[in-house]
């Protein structure tokens, strides 16, 4: 069965504060910030069955999330949602995926003034496998903590993630590897460019360097060294013109514009963001 997407993860480091503000100004409505066991922080735009998630690091502590901190700064996390995490890693190594032993945690969440614990647990592929970025499956235990309703509702009428762009140098090795991550077809279009459906309307698109910078231009974000890279997320939204109004105020963002889209590169997080109008 094909995975769903649970979550896409933005490393913002030790830059949280600033990230946040930037999401919240392009009329995303963030929930509190998270303080996860692991010693990672975070914020979540939450949409109808997934969400986008900034994650971080807190100033002035001892207790570092090591993975978070050995990650490079961007779009760094791809996570498919595993109801059952044994089973989930059962399949996956039988599919030839190597995977690492499971882990779990937690974060307090206040709602209505009452304080609960939201939990998880996680696996990872191993760290070789997928150069781009971190790519792991998440089972929830409580759900209910991470879909509520009044975090649920943005100001730029965003609905939902559509699309992640993965751009890589290796193409024929990395479309096996995220078939078999989604547990879907890859499908082969326009040349250097091969995409993944999931069972939720969400779509990861491999392609080339070249046909990164044929479908970018000028808001490329940086390699950095690497043959492969997480180079874009894309939003659905119901009103593009208000995305463009919202963006417009914010001069630390480039952007660039189709007739029914939006790009945005902001360059301290070495992230592009896309929008979509519903046509």
């Amino acid at each position: 069965m094909t995975f769903s997407l649970d979550h896409v993860v933005i490393n913002t480091l030790f830059d949280m504060d600033r990230a946040a503000a930037l999401m919240s100004q392009l009329g995303f409505t963030l929930t509190p910030r998270g303080f996860h066991s692991l010693g990672s922080i975070n914020h979540l735009m939450v949409f109808e069955g997934h969400y986008l998630e900034l994650i971080g690091l807190p100033l002035k502590t001892e207790v570092l999330r090591r993975e978070v901190l050995e990650s490079p700064l961007g779009l760094n996390g791809l996570v498919f949602q595993a109801p059952d995490i044994d089973a989930c890693i059962s399949q996956l190594r039988e599919s030839g995926l190597t995977m690492l032993e499971p882990q779990s945690f937690s974060r307090p969440v206040t709602i209505d003034g009452v304080e609960q614990l939201a939990r998880f647990r996680t696996a990872r592929t191993a760290p070789e496998l997928f150069e781009a970025g971190r790519v792991y499956y998440c089972q929830h235990y409580t759900p209910e903590l991470v879909w509520h309703r009044q975090w649920m509702s943005h100001a730029n009428r965003c609905s939902g993630l559509s699309e992640l762009v993965v751009v890589t140098g290796t193409i024929e090795t990395d479309v096996s590897r995220y078939a078999k991550a989604a547990r879907a077809p890859a499908e082969q279009g326009e040349s250097g460019v091969w995409t993944i459906d999931l069972v939720d309307t969400f779509r990861i698109t491999l392609l080339s360097p070249a046909r990164y910078r044929e479908r970018y231009g000028e808001l490329c974000v940086e390699a950095n060294g690497r043959d492969s890279f997480f180079g874009a997320i894309v939003f659905r939204t119901a009103d593009i013109d208000r995305i463009r109004d919202l963006a417009a105020a914010l001069p630390e963002l480039r952007s660039g514009a189709g007739e029914h889209s939006l790009a945005l590169l902001a360059p301290f997080l070495n992230t592009l963001f896309e929008f979509r109008g519903d046509r």
